[in-house]
């Protein structure tokens, strides 16, 4: 049984003829006459008696016609259902945020999308990269921004820009030159991220180096704020790693040195989500503002000083 034969039965139904029936639906006469056919086949019962000028509904007519008017407004509702969300008048988009979100004039994003689309509901977590992966390849996401390198499988990646991790101290003199991995090791180190811990994608770049040096890299602590490890790095506490992007900020420490490592290291930040998967097109949008706002902030990090 289809749509197409319950829509033929409804219009022959109410309007007493096939010929009516095919007028109003924009077919021919033949083809409503051999859809009712089929579908008395597949009920097994006679719906009409021809004959006449006008259809005679049968009992069995009588009753299909109420749950045909059901299933064909069941499935007019979800087709308008989905042109809406096709005109972004309606639906719900998931989306996954850098932690640092603020520094990459992200902060109001869902202020920025709801002014253009007031009918979408938004749904927009900002989690270490690492859980940002984990939630996309889950499905509790559609997509999201999140810094490589990650671990889950099944995602569609499309890197969007290199953002240069850099060694921050307030006691470190940086006349010594670049960081290197042997020094870092040594180090008094505060580290971010605390609860992704060495699966964050940028502790993990630093431990895999380490590990090819046959080093250990161990903080002294680990707090989850960058703005945390910040405030004892200006303190003298012990030092960090921070972007770039970070340290160009009006709220960065004044009395903290910046030196980069000398092999140099960086965040690639990309676009992320499932593989064989299209986006909702309220998440395709959001998507598309978020790389967009991206893409010109980096314009201005990285232009000369």
């Amino acid at each position: 049984m289809t749509i197409v034969q319950l829509r033929a039965f409804l219009a022959a139904y109410t309007l007493g003829s096939f010929t009516a029936a095919a007028n109003d639906l924009g077919t021919s006469q033949a083809s409503i006459s051999e859809l009712i056919r089929r579908l008395e086949e597949i009920v097994g019962l006679s719906l009409f008696i021809r004959g006449g000028r006008r259809l005679i509904a049968t009992a069995a007519a009588d009753e299909l016609r109420r749950h045909a008017e059901q299933s064909v407004r069941s499935i007019d509702n979800g087709l308008e259902a989905l042109r809406s969300m096709a005109a972004l008048e309606s639906g719900v988009c998931t989306f996954g945020v850098l932690r640092n979100a603020g520094y990459y004039d992200l902060s109001d994003l869902v202020q920025r999308f709801h002014v253009l689309y007031p009918q979408v509901k938004v749904r927009l977590i900002g989690l270490n990269s690492a859980l940002v992966a984990e939630s996309i390849a889950s499905g509790e996401l559609e997509a999201g921004l999140v810094v490589l390198p990650v671990l889950e499988t099944g995602l569609l990646i499309k890197p969007l820009f290199q953002d240069e991790v850099l060694y921050a101290s307030a006691t470190r003199d940086p006349a010594l030159g670049p960081m290197t991995m042997d020094e870092m090791a040594q180090s008094q180190l505060v580290l971010y991220d605390a609860y992704a811990g060495w699966t964050d994608p940028t502790r993990k770049q630093i431990l895999e180096r380490a590990q090819m040096r046959g080093l250990s890299i161990d903080p002294v602590m680990e707090v989850e704020h960058v703005e945390t490890a910040l405030s004892l790095v200006s303190t003298g506490a012990a030092d960090t790693i921070v972007c770039r992007t970070i340290t160009e900020g009006s709220s960065f420490p004044k009395n903290i040195h910046l030196v980069p490592f000398k092999e140099p290291l960086y965040d690639t930040i990309a676009l992320a989500q499932r593989e064989s998967t299209y986006l909702s097109p309220a998440t395709l949008k959001i998507a598309e503002l978020a790389e967009k706002t991206l893409l010109a902030r980096m314009q201005i990090v990285q232009q000369p000083a």
